[in-house]
Parts: structure tokens; C-alpha cells; sequence
């Protein structure tokens, strides 16, 4: 980034935004009577969550070897993709930058807030062609998502550090599979790129895809923008809870992440001579992108089966997303697949 002060990027409102702070972020008690917030004094869950995540960000940081204030807590990456646009991008001027095929909720974030969405297709190994990004961003762009591994094709991208010194706006590197994929993480990148932000997530590897709780690092400026203009209380009591659990089972993580690439490995050798399919490409992530010979007799059959599958067909032409299941479920459809003909 060629430019180093994050506000000249963010929209001019949003600079002006006053943060909801509720009276508990204000103060710590020992015991109080919480008579502030017009909640119900009866019940099990009859208080509001809290707001900042406080237990949640230090057990994090630890974990990532980041400072709390490096970390915004969304209600599913799906909430930061949204707040992201909308602190960055005017609507009706700004324009986004997103690869093609990608994970479809960067382009559909950007439309609800009205800005233009400028697609990088990849060439036929879904890889980026340098020459085609350096021509798109000779345009004013204000964000960059960048999937990796990415979704629908699996792929990890690599060079990622290429992206960050040639863009003179934000990077959002969507690690949504990285735990998948062998490859380092893009946060120990955070300190020498201002112009980072990386998204992490509960819903994959961890297993947690009901809790809906993911993550977004970056620079403390950016971080304190999010939380900004986040909703109060967006994650709620139950899914903090539950993540705090499970973040002392990191073992847990470790065994289900092995569990999932041998099945993965397990599933790639039982698919490859399959009659009815025509490709089957490299995957870093938990599933596999798969083009048929006869997408149209493949994806009904698996209807028919009741087998649900991810039809990428027509944008990508004859594939279908097929994410790594338990052994019993993979069995399954290795087993319809292998009596499909022609």
C-alpha cells in the first residue's frame, strides 16, 4: 500500500460515527444490580452478551499471538464481509475488487450497498494472472478480497505479499479453509501490511458452522472501525460460551482437521476412476470442486438419492462443489457415482 493512513480510505460518515459504548463497556463490577438495560430479571439467558467480546479477544490473542484490540468478533464472516464494505465503499461511487469464481458474498455485500463489483477471472488452473490485476487496479479500488484456499475451487493463491505491495487499498484475505490447506496464515503478515485485514472463521474446521461467530484481524485503526459500526451485542451469550469451550479443545481441532484430510485423501483415490467424471481438481480445502461428464443426469441423480451437492454449472461449466464428508456419507456417494453411465 502505497498510501499509509487507513482514513483517507474510509468514507467520510463513517470517520464521524460516535461508537455505541453500553454502560457495562464503561465500567467493571464485582457483583452489580444491573438495572441499566431494561432486561427481564428472570431467566437463564435474560442478560445481554457481552458487547466487546472481552473473553473471547484475549483468548484469541493468545491463540494467534495478536492484541485484542487486532480482533472484531462478527456474527459470522458473512456480518465483517458486510461491514467491511460498508466503512470503505460510497455507495454509487466506490468499486470492489473480487477473483472469479469466488466465494459470491463479497459481490452480493457490495451490491446491497450499491458499489460497482469488478471481477478478476482466473485463468483454467483457477490461478490469478498478475498482468490482469495490475490492469484492474489501475483503476480506483477500494478492496481486494482474496480467497485462499478459495471458494468454490479449493485452491490455495499463492504470492499473496505480491497483492498487498501492488494495491493502494484494503486486502481482505479470506482464510475461511486455511486450517486445510498446509499453508502459513496471513496474519504473522499484519504488522509490515497496514493495508491487511484477515478473516477467519468458526464454521469449517472447528466444526461450530451453527454457532455463527467468525473473525476479522487487522491494524488496531481498522479494528476500532468495525467495532464502530458493528451492531450491539451481535454475537450472541450462547455461541461466546460455546466458543470459549471449544478454544480449550484445541486437540479436538488438531484430530478433526486429521479426521477430514484422511477422508479427504480416502475420497480423491475412490473418485478418480469413476466413470461419469471428467476432472477432478486440486483442493487445499474440505472439498472438491469436480466436473462431470453429464452434469445435468450426475447432480439429479444425486437429488434423486438425496445427496446435496453444491452445482456450480453454468458458472462453472459441468462442475459441481463436493464437500468431504464422514466415511458413511462419502461411502454413499462414491457408491451412486460409481453406477452412473452414459
Amino acid at each position: 500500500m502505497k498510501n499509509n493512513s487507513i482514513n483517507t480510505l474510509v468514507r467520510e460518515n463513517i470517520l464521524k460515527l460516535q461508537p455505541y459504548i453500553s454502560f457495562r463497556d464503561q465500567h467493571e463490577f464485582n457483583a452489580p444490580v444491573m438495572l441499566d438495560a431494561n432486561e427481564s430479571p428472570f431467566g437463564e439467558f435474560n442478560r445481554y452478551p457481552d458487547s466487546t467480546q472481552k473473553k473471547l479477544k484475549n483468548k484469541l490473542a493468545g491463540l494467534k499471538d495478536v492484541s485484542p484490540s487486532q480482533i472484531a468478533i462478527g456474527n459470522g464472516s458473512d456480518e465483517l464481509i458486510d461491514l467491511i464494505i460498508k466503512i470503505f465503499c460510497e455507495p454509487k461511487k466506490d468499486s470492489i475488487l473480487m477473483m472469479n469464481p469466488s466465494f459470491a458474498m463479497y459481490g452480493f455485500y457490495a451490491a446491497i450497498n450499491e458499489n460497482n463489483v469488478l471481477k478478476l477471472n482466473l485463468d483454467e488452473n483457477f490461478e490469478i494472472v498478475k498482468e490482469d490485476f495490475l490492469t484492474l487496479v489501475k483503476e480506483p479500488v477500494k478492496i481486494f478480497f482474496l480467497c485462499s484456499p478459495n471458494n468454490p475451487t479449493g485452491n490455495s493463491i499463492d504470492d499473496i505479499e505480491f497483492y498487498l505491495q501492488n494495491f493502494n487499498g484494503l486486502v481482505v484475505v479470506d482464510e475461511a479453509y486455511i486450517e486445510f490447506s498446509g499453508k502459513k496464515s496471513c496474519l504473522g503478515l499484519l504488522e509490515k501490511y497496514p493495508n491487511l485485514i484477515v478473516l477467519q472463521t468458526f464454521s469449517k474446521a472447528w466444526g461450530i458452522a451453527g454457532a455463527r461467530v467468525g473473525m476479522a484481524y487487522a491494524s488496531e485503526e481498522i479494528i476500532s472501525l468495525i467495532n464502530t459500526v458493528k451492531a450491539p451485542y451481535n454475537v450472541n451469550i450462547l455461541s461466546q460460551e460455546l466458543i470459549l469451550k471449544t478454544l480449550d479443545e484445541e486437540t479436538k481441532l488438531q484430530q478433526n482437521v486429521q479426521n477430514i484430510l484422511i477422508e479427504r485423501e480416502w475420497l480423491e483415490d475412490q473418485l478418480r476412476d469413476i466413470e461419469c467424471i471428467a476432472k477432478i481438481f486440486p483442493t487445499d480445502a474440505n472439498f472438491f470442486l469436480i466436473k462431470m461428464k453429464n452434469v445435468d443426469q450426475v447432480y439429479g441423480k444425486m437429488l434423486d438419492h438425496e445427496i446435496l451437492v453444491s452445482r456450480r454449472d453454468p458458472a462453472i461449466p459441468g462442475c459441481i462443489r463436493i464437500n468431504v464428508g464422514s466415511r458413511q456419507e462419502n461411502e454413499k456417494l462414491v457408491n451412486l457415482l460409481k453406477n452412473i453411465t452414459d
